[in-house]
């Protein structure tokens, strides 16, 4: 494998389309077929519009994070509002495409790798005081978008400082 396939292997965009080819394999009528296909499609909208717009790379992983963001919770919503209606079948079905979906984000930072990102942060940016902890969430957010959650690492990054 040459080193672009393997960057596109190791994408995300890689990723989802190695697990609906393995998921279309098993069963191509399976909820985790069905809902990598949407996946994909809106994946190849997004890319069909980052070309138009001179990215000839396509859309980015950061873009495909945010999509499955959004499809999250269009679920979550889709579900709550499937539960208050007393349709279980359909509430029970947007929940495992949420789950499905997770798979593909980022998880949150937490515990010592929280600790471990927020040291590195604070040393890079020779933090010391309360008022650099704007400074290090900007950073955090930056170096690891979708795995920080605001609350638990302004916390780490108050302990640190302090």
């Amino acid at each position: 494998m040459g080193h672009l396939d393997q960057t596109i292997h190791n994408s995300l965009k890689g990723r989802v389309c190695a697990a609906l080819s393995a998921a279309e394999s098993v069963d191509a009528d399976s909820v985790r077929s069905q809902t990598l296909r949407l996946v994909k499609c809106a994946m190849d909208d997004r890319d069909m519009q980052a070309r138009e717009g001179g990215d000839c790379a396509g859309c980015a992983d950061e873009d495909i994070i945010a999509l499955l963001t959004t499809m999250v919770a269009q679920r979550e919503a889709s579900s709550a509002d499937y539960d208050a209606q007393g349709r279980i079948t359909d509430a029970e079905r947007e929940r495992e495409e949420i789950e499905i979906l997770s798979e593909f984000l980022p998880q949150p930072l937490a515990g010592d790798a929280l600790k471990n990102a927020v040291h590195d942060v604070v040393q890079t940016l020779g933090a010391s005081k309360l008022t650099d902890v704007g400074k290090c969430m900007t950073a955090l957010r930056a170096r690891y978008p979708g795995q920080i959650e605001c609350s638990e690492a302004g916390k780490a990054v108050r302990t640190a400082l302090s």
